[in-house]
């Protein structure tokens, strides 16, 4: 008998202790790099995606990207600590949008999330 190549999908691992199954959060960063603009065609309800710096950092990062793959900046680096860890090892995590401010505001307050980590 053949063996089939569809391969079983991965446990998600159990998030770290102590850490949050869902949680709010700034958008750091957002001013270098020209990603000020990305922010204007945001809205609120929006998905975006978390993408966790690749493994080895020493102190990794949970990046924030548009659905057409730019970044428009990272989460705080207290969330990417243990976030970017549990995410590399399988986890998995949505970003809903739920406001973006003008420029008046502060660039790390203008874009406030909703994360899911996945069960």
């Amino acid at each position: 008998m053949a063996k089939s190549d569809a391969r079983e999908p991965r446990p998600i691992p159990p998030l770290p202790a102590g850490q949050p199954r869902r949680f709010r959060a700034t958008v750091h960063g957002t001013v270098f790099a020209g990603r000020e603009k990305r922010i204007d065609g945001i809205r609120r309800g929006d998905r975006l995606q978390l993408i966790p710096d690749p493994p080895g950092q020493e102190n990794p990062g949970v990046w924030v990207h548009l659905s057409s793959g730019e970044p428009v900046g990272h989460l705080p680096p207290e969330i990417g600590r243990w976030l970017a860890p549990w995410l590399l090892s399988g986890g998995a995590a949505v970003a809903d949008v739920l406001r973006v401010s003008g420029p008046e505001i502060p660039s790390w307050r203008r874009l406030f999330l909703e994360v899911r980590c996945a069960s």
